[in-house]
């Protein structure tokens, strides 16, 4: 089959972002074939979070959000690469802050007051609301890339700054900690993958299309920092809803996803705590 005559199923894109893969190469019906089943990352993360979360003690509401989040992000992610239209794209980044914006309530809500609660609720509020109108209307992917840098630094940064004042042993406390600068490693490194795939786009399709598929596919870098960025996200829920729910208990990390108990015990096995007799 020619591929290069796949007649595009949505249309020609909207989008004023696209990629380094190339488009409708594998099928009519999807854009961009592997940063969209990449995408699909975040929901299978979201997912187990959240049947986690069904065998926990407590399971209010503010518990929930951030993995439903999760699973937002990788459905507007998919649509935004299977499409590659203006709104799904507006999807896409509409749900990145909606991932971030619970998260950086409960950690920095956590321990205050109700006033300062409800004076932190209201402000992220307003500025989710701003970003976003701002974002939409005026097309300023700027906005929304370095509000977006911002939330997550306050995130990782005030989370690794409260770990040790909630979790006393420090066994456990070193293993959330490794698995937390993890999550941070992993989002750096998606990061850089990124870029790499923006800068070098014209070598990567090359070698791409020397390689053939399906060797071809490990070199789609975007999908790359979908699946880096998943894993740092799934971390930060994760890790937040641990330790602001204050169920801190011997070994947390096991029952965390792939690969982090694998993870833990790899960092910890160099850096392990001597038990007090």
């Amino acid at each position: 089959m020619d591929r290069s005559k796949l007649t595009p199923f949505w249309g020609p894109p909207t989008s004023y972002l696209n990629f380094c893969e190339e488009d409708y190469v594998i099928t009519r019906y999807v854009a961009e074939f592997i940063n969209t089943l990449s995408s699909f990352v975040f929901i299978v993360y979201g997912i187990y979070g959240l049947l986690k979360l069904r065998h926990k003690p407590t399971q209010i509401g503010s518990r929930w959000i951030p993995y439903c989040g999760l699973i937002g992000v990788g459905v507007c992610s998919a649509g935004y690469h299977m499409t590659l239209k203006y709104h799904t794209q507006m999807s896409d980044e509409l749900s990145m802050h909606l991932l971030t914006t619970p998260l950086l309530y409960r950690i920095l809500a956590f321990q205050t007051s109700p006033k300062r609660s409800r004076v932190v609720g209201i402000t992220l509020s307003f500025l989710f609301t701003v970003v976003m109108v701002v974002h939409m209307v005026m097309d300023e992917f700027l906005l929304h890339a370095v509000t977006f840098g911002m939330a997550v630094y306050l995130i990782a940064t005030r989370t690794l700054k409260i770990i040790p004042g909630q979790v006393p042993d420090l066994s456990t406390r070193k293993d959330i900690q490794n698995v937390a600068f993890f999550g941070c490693a992993s989002f750096i490194f998606g990061y850089l993958v990124w870029l790499i795939d923006d800068w070098a786009c014209r070598v990567l399709i090359s070698t791409r299309q020397s390689l053939g598929l399906p060797l071809a596919f490990l070199l789609e870098l975007h999908g790359w920092w979908h699946v880096f960025t998943a894993i740092g996200g799934y971390i930060a829920v994760a890790i937040v809803d641990m330790i602001t729910s204050g169920e801190i208990y011997h070994d947390p990390i096991e029952n965390l996803a792939w690969p982090l108990p694998m993870v833990a015990s790899v960092l910890g096995a160099g850096t392990a705590v001597p038990k007090k007799n």
